[in-house]
């Protein structure tokens, strides 16, 4: 995405701070490209599970992706925000932001996105949001999943800290409650009878950050 599609997008949110998250995001996380990717091809909707303030939606409407989008979040001044710059936009009736979490998803069926929600739920709670995910994952959809990994090396003790410091920030809400291993994430969605393909997704970031597109065939 070019630097002035990146700008025009920030100006539809408030304020210096998150005019300036929103363009660093957009510049720098491969997670949103990665999203397209696995859109490609298809006209289904997106779910948004864990949406934030909606960016997702904003990028994938200017790359010409979208074809329907929910976003769901817990925090209420983020759905705000993002709720806020979709009107700003012209985008209300396209990105449909709601407050809500896992045990309120929506019946739709397309693509649904997990993009660093996983570790901010506890072991069982994980399990139960991947079935409730894949179910709403239709034929020739995929389930696309950016999370932390649990892995014995540096960069998992550089993620590690780096959630420390956002949740004693107060940039998050509640923190990390269970980093998953790979057969924790995988295993259960083969079980489903998604197509499973897993990727490091680092970026230019020290994280030990992964890539899972989970897709069922059409």
């Amino acid at each position: 995405m070019d630097r002035l599609t990146r700008q025009r997008i920030a100006n539809f949110y408030d304020g210096h701070f998150q005019r300036g998250y929103v363009r660093g995001k957009l510049a720098s996380d491969p997670a949103y490209a990665a999203t397209a990717d696995a859109m490609t091809g298809s006209a289904l909707p997106l779910l948004d599970i864990g949406c934030g303030i909606g960016l997702l939606g904003m990028y994938l409407h200017a790359k010409g992706a979208l074809r329907g989008y929910v976003g769901m979040d817990h925090d209420e001044r983020k759905i705000g925000a993002g709720r806020t710059a979709a009107i700003r936009a012209g985008l209300s009736e396209l990105l449909d932001l709601r407050i809500g979490d896992a045990g309120t998803l929506p019946d739709l069926r397309g693509h649904v996105a997990l993009i660093d929600v996983a570790h901010y739920l506890g072991r069982d709670d994980q399990q139960a949001l991947l079935s409730a995910a894949a179910t709403r994952v239709a034929p020739g959809g995929s389930l696309i999943i950016r999370t932390v990994l649990r892995e014995d090396n540096w960069r998992f003790q550089v993620t590690c800290a780096e959630e420390w410091w956002l949740r004693a920030s107060g940039l998050i809400r509640g923190g990390v409650k269970h980093y998953p291993d790979h057969a924790e994430l995988c295993g259960p969605l083969r079980a489903l009878g998604l197509q499973v393909n897993t990727q490091p997704m680092y970026g230019a970031t020290p994280f030990n950050s992964y890539l899972i597109v989970a897709k069922r065939p059409g």
